[in-house]
């Protein structure tokens, strides 16, 4: 068991491909494995501390696929000439 003073919220770890959002501050006493490859921390009180997705690179890869395809069709098909350029510099 760990002893954390401070979660980031959010971390993604391209090496290990890890994605994890710390819920709370404290102690992991234990980590369930939910699903495959999702883990959840808690601690004494059970309480969630912490989700871990394994292999996160696939897990999201649908997701980014779709957001990425509408992003494209957005600019197409809906976005004024004005805008068009704000978009492209993002």
């Amino acid at each position: 068991m760990s002893k954390i003073k401070q979660k980031n919220i959010i971390n993604y770890d391209s090496k290990s491909d890890v994605f994890y959002v710390g819920i709370k501050n404290g102690e992991e006493q234990e980590c369930v494995e939910v699903a495959p490859g999702i883990n959840v921390e808690l601690d004494q009180s059970n309480q969630v501390i912490g989700i871990e997705i394994l292999h996160a690179s696939k897990i999201f890869k649908p997701v980014y696929k779709k957001f990425e395809c509408e992003k494209s069709l957005q600019h197409v098909y809906a976005v004024p000439d004005s805008q068009s350029k704000v978009l492209a510099n993002r």
